[in-house]
């Protein structure tokens, strides 16, 4: 099959500025993808049920319903990637839509070839998740944290917590390697691939997260510890 021939990647745009969705589709339609668009949340969520998506670029202000909410709805029922493109750049907002299941973000004004280039990064990873065995242990238990990992469950002294899929990832490549020092691009590397270039606050969003389920204080972790300069480690 030639490159021509080859299955168009379909793009769910949600984006209520004219001069933005024109020049994404036309420059998402030159790389070869298929673009639909959302003018609105509320559009944006009806139209994802109705259809088969294999990107969601999402925009945060939106009318009839929020980019924040459309994020929710979508993970309700989907993990298709989701990159949030955004004309705020509020530190809170990234942490906030990371929280909630978005891959990535782009900061409006953004170059058309990096975002074409985050376009395809986080489908690479979407692809490689998909295809990849699991190799990993039935159980792992460290600490008050046991980790079942052929039914995707966690629970902490006990009591089974809620954990969205990165952070699960991440949780269990702490847990495999409890007592060692992981760098911040190991950590990367392992569990949104190595070709990821989105913003490493990604990580610290997500070991924050992680500390509030894990830790009694998460303010003074005892398990997911920082080491200065370098990453993190689990402690039990």
């Amino acid at each position: 099959m030639s490159k021509h021939d080859a299955p168009k990647h379909r793009v769910l745009l949600v984006e209520d500025e004219e001069s933005f969705i024109d020049a994404l589709t036309i420059g998402l339609d030159r790389e070869g993808f298929d673009v639909s668009v959302a003018r609105d949340g509320q559009e944006a969520v009806d139209i994802f049920a109705q259809g088969t998506f294999d990107v969601v670029l999402l925009d945060l202000m939106l009318p009839k319903m929020s980019g924040l909410d459309v994020c929710r709805v979508i993970r309700t029922t989907s993990d298709v990637p989701i990159i949030v493109v955004s004309a705020k750049g509020e530190e809170v907002d990234a942490v906030v839509m990371l929280e909630i299941g978005a891959d990535d973000y782009v900061t409006k004004p953004y170059r058309l070839r990096e975002l074409i280039a985050r376009i395809r990064a986080v489908l690479r990873r979407h692809d490689h998740a998909k295809e990849a065995p699991d190799n990993s242990e039935t159980v792992i238990e460290v600490g008050p944290v046991r980790l079942e990992a052929d039914t995707r469950r966690c629970f902490v002294k006990g009591e089974e917590i809620k954990v969205r899929k990165k952070e699960f990832a991440l949780l269990e490549l702490l847990l495999t390697n409890a007592g060692r020092v992981l760098t911040r691009e190991q950590l990367i590397d392992r569990v949104w691939g190595s070709d990821y270039v989105g913003d490493t606050k990604t990580l610290d969003v997500h070991i924050k997260r992680l500390r509030s389920l894990v830790e009694e204080k998460p303010k003074d972790p005892q398990h997911i510890t920082t080491v200065r300069g370098v990453g993190y480690r689990f402690d039990a």
